[in-house]
């Protein structure tokens, strides 16, 4: 399925106006100028997805660092680690409550290599286990008591990080945070933020969902390219991947065996399961060990959709069913199916290379 990935970038700039970082933001649609984030899981999520597989980190990047934000669950998951540590900034959002197995996470993202950033960070004793951890504290200079932005800088100037201002709107602000001793700058006054988007099209889920379990069994590698081989658009990502700059690798990789050999199975299963989710994004809940029928209440989805996903019942039951004997190769049933939906399996296999044909010609190969 061909769809739309949205992200905005926006820069943070140096006191002499040089592009040092960009924030990645999570968009919906696109010439938004902000999004309505239900769900901070969801989106600090859908960020890394596209930032790894559906732009890339050099074209999104251009060589500069990416602040991306991290609520408590999307730090704590395995996701986060799939990133590059010499390209991200971990921006710890202020919502993170700096709990033992927060503070712990924290200590291995740095040990990893990655940099931590506090977001809109306002000093409190509860909060302040975070500020020896922190590479970089960003400041809310205009929604901030001008009390309160001077006790945190009082309080971070204890340590390394390096004060970031943020939502800048004026030259006038600029100034003053400069000689208060900031390093770092972000908002209006510099730019807003940039809205990008791209054309994706997103493996299909039998196929993710398989390759998932091989790799759990650590199958011999040729099982496990074999079954990428079944899915251009899924070739396609784990190339863009293994070939971010996140891998630093001397020589670009083209073939399968390869990229998955450099890999290995546990960073392959992370990327495949971050896969299955922000393709469809009603599994992360499900990831998160909710039952289905509670997840389908959440998100509200059609009754007939629901019973589909559910049971493979209803209109759409049997029609899912027959796309997943196709992905799955299983003729037998494909026939079955068919039958069942007064379709002759020629039709259906009719139906189903128009579609890899189309896909093909998407230039993803």
């Amino acid at each position: 399925m061909t769809l739309n990935a949205y992200i905005a970038r926006q820069p943070i700039v140096d006191g002499k106006h040089n592009l040092v970082a960009y924030e990645l933001l999570f968009r919906d649609a696109p010439n938004t100028q902000a999004a309505r984030i239900e769900n901070d899981a969801a989106a600090g999520i859908d960020v890394i997805s596209n930032a790894l597989c559906n732009m890339g980190t050099q074209w999104l990047l251009k060589g500069k660092l990416a602040f991306i934000n991290m609520d408590t669950h999307t730090l704590l998951s395995d996701f986060s680690s799939l990133l590059p540590a010499d390209k991200v900034v971990l921006e710890i959002l202020e919502t993170v409550q700096a709990t033992p197995e927060v503070l712990d996470k924290i200590r291995a993202f740095k040990q990893a290599g990655f940099r931590i950033a506090l977001d809109d960070y306002v000093y409190t004793p509860e909060r302040a286990d975070l500020l020896p951890l922190a590479d970089y504290v960003k400041v809310d200079v205009l929604g901030n008591a001008p009390a309160d932005t001077i006790n945190t800088i009082k309080q971070a100037r204890r340590h390394p990080a390096k004060l970031l201002a943020e939502k800048v709107e004026k030259r006038e602000q600029f100034e003053q945070y400069k000689k208060l001793g900031f390093e770092l700058f972000q908002g209006y006054y510099f730019a807003r933020p940039e809205n990008l988007s791209a054309k994706v099209v997103n493996p299909t889920q039998a196929t993710v969902i398989q390759l998932m379990e091989k790799v759990r069994q650590e199958a011999d590698l040729k099982q496990i390219e074999e079954g990428f081989k079944r899915d251009v658009a899924l070739t396609f990502k784990l190339l863009r991947y293994i070939n971010s700059a996140g891998f630093g690798l001397t020589c670009e990789v083209q073939s399968i065996r390869h990229a998955v050999s450099i890999l290995g199975y546990k960073p392959l299963s992370k990327w495949l399961t971050l896969l299955l989710v922000t393709a469809s994004p009603s599994l992360l809940d499900a990831l998160l060990e909710t039952p289905m029928d509670q997840l389908m209440e959440r998100v509200h989805l059609p009754e007939n959709v629901a019973d589909a996903l559910l049971h493979r019942s209803g209109i759409y039951g049997p029609l899912l069913s027959l796309a997943e004997a196709c992905e799955l190769g299983d003729a037998a049933r494909i026939e079955r199916l068919a039958e069942d939906l007064f379709l002759s399996p020629d039709q259906v296999n009719e139906a189903h290379l128009n579609a890899l044909a189309w896909v093909e010609q998407l230039g993803l190969d």
